[in-house]
């Protein structure tokens, strides 16, 4: 009946002891593909999308020391609040352009261009007329 933020979701899946990823539904795969293979159509979402952000677990499960994310900034979409966790990410963008501030210092990336936040308080935006896409690397996984 309501739509919590990410950082309400984070509290709650804290206090219950459990990853934040087990508090969005997703769809079972297959016994013999389960922990191997996640079909385009089976991705976990993740998040609210309250700020622009749609993203979706690529990785099969939680299990590991990371987790790969895919991640759609829409147009005109911005960052709130900078993030700073103590995590390694890199990320690989796919389509459109993403503009990062990581360490105080600005960057804008493209297809192709690929990018690492290694401890340092980040924040983005795509303040372009196309959606940004890009695949995300996190360890240890945050979700």
């Amino acid at each position: 009946m309501s739509e919590p933020s990410i950082s309400d979701l984070r509290e709650i899946a804290k206090a219950l002891n459990v990853p934040m990823s087990m508090l969005f539904a997703h769809s079972a795969a297959p016994a013999a593909e389960q922990g191997y293979i996640v079909r385009a159509g089976a991705r976990r979402p993740m998040g609210s999308g309250e700020e622009g952000l749609i993203e979706e677990l690529l990785s099969p499960d939680l299990t590991d020391d990371f987790e790969m994310v895919h991640s759609t900034f829409r147009p005109h979409s911005r960052m709130q609040v900078p993030a700073d966790r103590p995590t390694q990410e890199v990320g690989y963008m796919i389509a459109g352009q993403l503009d990062l501030v990581i360490g105080g210092r600005s960057f804008t990336v493209g297809p192709g261009d690929s990018f690492r936040i290694k401890e340092e308080a980040y924040q983005w935006a795509n303040p372009y007329d196309v959606p940004a896409v890009a695949v995300w690397v996190i360890a240890p996984p945050v979700y």
